[in-house]
């Protein structure tokens, strides 16, 4: 890997690794858009203001965006997105993996 698309991998690591911001995204997962409010009970547990500083990196980065509706994912977010489509069906190996691990201790 270059170093130019190491730099590119760590700044979007950075901006994912924000508290929650992987969560906004996967909120907006379905192409809906979402009001504030709704976002904020479909993320769970995050608060107005750091919600607030959410939207506004995935804004500044391009990955999401406010229509007339409320909060949807860019084209660019959309992909992202797609490219994270395989997450679900690695978490449920891995927790059952962690399960299993567990249970023979």
């Amino acid at each position: 890997m270059s170093s130019k698309e190491n730099a590119a991998i760590n700044q979007l690591l950075g901006l994912l690794e924000s508290r929650y911001a992987i969560r906004v995204l996967w909120a907006l997962r379905d192409g809906h858009a979402q009001t504030f409010r709704l976002l904020q009970d479909s993320v769970g547990g995050i608060t107005p203001n750091t919600l607030n500083t959410r939207i506004k990196e995935l804004r500044d980065a391009g990955l999401v965006n406010h229509g007339g509706d409320g909060y949807v994912v860019t084209p660019a977010g959309s992909d992202l997105l797609k490219r994270l489509n395989e997450l679900p069906a690695f978490a449920a190996k891995w927790v059952a993996s962690q399960t299993k691990k567990k249970s023979s201790i």
